[in-house]
């Protein structure tokens, strides 16, 4: 196993996130414990030191479950457990204390090595920074200095533009953020933008989605045969992680191993370092820029239809929303990020008056995307 130096701790670049594990009947809330605790066990034998869990994982049986009961059972200085504080959910805004002090009985520990502000995004990101009214960041330093918390950070589904607006505020006080980094987001979801700010700030990196979800460990044919071309014998997993490698300023890459299998070859290639070199760096975000444009709308952000527009909707960003939401079919962020929108803003306020379609360089049908949006989305 490779590790990471992070102030005086050495971590497993690879890391365990316990939120995709295996299930009884399908049901997400019911944790299959015994296949569960092989897949714990195995990854602390096969070196990995980091675990990651969150509230709402499995229903809040990730932590209850995973951690508390079959990951406490290792030795406690044998591991590094990282948590979070929900904000994703408003209601918990203002429970801090109530939440943090469930979230230790839960895992039954008495401390989290790592705890991270969850999800940043456009909706909560100024709830968490009104720290007057909340009172999270004073909440969280005073655990810092309790020794209750190791390292503080947080994680971000945003745009860069969220992720800067917390880092303008908080920067100073973060010593890790956790962000999706995979080649077919380099461009698709900015993840460049991302990586080079918190590097600017001297803030390490870790990573989640790096399969995206799985979608990135198994391409077309005919994708493998480009790649192969460059390193015969290579899974498109191996792929995935190797481009994570090239990246110096990330700590810890997290994957959330469903089975054994999955454990078995991610801990394989983390026994080694094999970052991609230029050529092959270049020609994997080539091809996820192919992959991206070949089934989303061809918009380039001239904003030209936003003057149209006679609801003043954000026509790009909506437009992006939709790609991903088409690319991924169907996921959370989309979703997430539109229902942080006035209910005015969003895709159902379109009038199909097609103005902004007589000035739309690309000739997109914009009206037609934005019913589409509207009724994937159920508004």
């Amino acid at each position: 196993m490779i590790y990471k130096k992070f102030k005086d701790l050495e971590l497993s670049s690879l890391g365990l996130g316990m939120m995709r594990l295996p299930t009884v009947c399908g049901n997400d809330g019911v944790i299959d414990e015994k296949a569960a605790a092989e897949i714990i066990y195995r990854a602390r034998e096969g070196g990995i030191n980091y675990f990651d869990t969150a509230y709402g994982y499995h229903g809040g049986m990730s932590e209850k479950v995973a951690a508390g009961k079959i990951l406490s059972k290792c030795p406690r200085d044998s591991y590094f457990l990282a948590s979070k504080f929900p904000g994703y959910d408003l209601s918990n805004m203002g429970k801090i204390d109530k939440v943090f002090e469930e979230q230790l009985e839960k895992c039954n520990t008495d401390r989290f090595d790592f705890y991270l502000f969850h999800n940043v995004y456009e909706k909560n990101v100024g709830p968490y920074l009104d720290d007057e009214k909340y009172g999270l960041m004073s909440y969280l330093l005073k655990q810092k200095e309790k020794g209750r918390i190791g390292a503080l950070g947080f994680s971000v589904h945003g745009t860069i533009d969220v992720m800067k607006r917390f880092l303008d505020k908080y920067g100073d006080k973060m010593e890790f953020c956790q962000i999706q980094l995979n080649y077919l987001d380099w461009n698709f979801q900015d993840a460049k933008a991302k990586v080079e700010e918190l590097k600017k700030r001297g803030i390490p990196v870790w990573v989640m989605e790096p399969l995206r979800g799985g979608k990135l460990a198994s391409l077309p044919e005919n994708r493998m045969q480009e790649l192969e071309k460059m390193r015969p014998g290579v899974s498109a997993a191996q792929w995935a992680f190797r481009f994570i490698q090239s990246f110096e300023e990330v700590g810890v890459t997290l994957s959330g191993m469903s089975n054994l299998q999955q454990l078995e070859e991610n801990i394989k290639i983390f026994s080694e370092k094999k970052p991609l070199d230029k050529n092959e760096f270049d020609s994997i975000v080539r091809m996820a820029d192919e992959m991206t444009r070949k089934d989303v709308l061809p918009c380039t952000a001239c904003r030209y239809c936003v003057s149209k527009c006679p609801q003043g909707l954000d026509i790009p960003r909506l437009i992006e929303l939709y790609n991903e939401h088409i690319f991924t079919g169907g996921g959370f962020m989309a979703p997430m990020a539109v229902s942080a929108l006035d209910e005015n803003k969003r895709p159902g306020a379109c009038v199909g008056c097609k103005n902004c379609e007589t000035v739309c360089p690309q000739g997109i049908k914009i009206s037609e995307a934005m019913s589409d949006f509207a009724e994937r989305l159920g508004e």
